[in-house]
């Protein structure tokens, strides 16, 4: 089984990337989420993996953390909800979101995901309500608040990671704070609060 891959982003597609290791390309099934926080073709990545083997086709699902990995598999482990139904509700709403709207008992929030109705929405509530807790849901939000602006990090730009802690710090989530703050194209003499204020107005729309 493969537990990860780490190696460079070589090509992506809307709903997939293929990570070179060590010359041979992986493909993997990836959440839209994953998508809009890459840099692009070259990017060196880690993915936590998930294998579907059936008796034609090997498929990995691949992810950016090992929470990430985790509701995955809590969600494939309801009756109804295959592996690419619980990837399309993780690029709908997120490991967090996800947490705050099964203890929340928001079935209309789930639904929302394209191909999730209802009845399915309730189902994935009523059976993973009692596998979590409400405390560890905002430790898991909080550190994933903190781990986003390592993410953009990696292009070496602190004003960058100053404006996306900036916004997480306002109540915007990690992903859609870095997703703004990226879409902010830097004039030399721009600072933090520059670019905090570019990428409120994009936020805004």
């Amino acid at each position: 089984m493969i537990a990860f891959l780490k190696g460079e982003v070589a090509d992506m597609t809307e709903g997939s990337i293929i990570l070179d290791v060590n010359g041979v390309g992986y493909e993997a099934l990836v959440p839209g989420q994953l998508l809009s926080m890459l840099e692009g073709i070259g990017q060196s990545l880690k993915l936590y993996t998930h294998m579907q083997v059936r008796e034609d086709t090997v498929t990995l699902f691949g992810f950016l953390t090992r929470d990430d990995l985790q509701i995955f598999r809590m969600l494939i482990s309801v009756n109804g909800v295959g592996p690419r139904a619980g990837l399309s509700i993780l690029s709908a709403l997120g490991a967090d979101d996800l947490r705050f709207a099964v203890l929340a008992d928001d079935a209309k929030r789930i639904s929302k995901t394209p191909g999730i109705g209802a009845k399915t929405a309730q189902k994935i509530i009523l059976e993973l309500k009692d596998k979590l807790d409400l405390e560890e849901a905002f430790e898991k939000k909080l550190a994933a608040a903190e781990n986003a602006p390592e993410i953009s990090a990696a292009a070496g730009d602190d004003i960058i990671q100053d404006a996306v802690q900036a916004l997480v710090a306002l109540g915007y989530g990690s992903t859609e704070a870095l997703k703004a703050v990226r879409s902010v194209k830097p004039a030399e003499n721009m600072n933090t609060e520059d670019i905090l204020k570019e990428a409120l107005k994009r936020m805004t729309f």
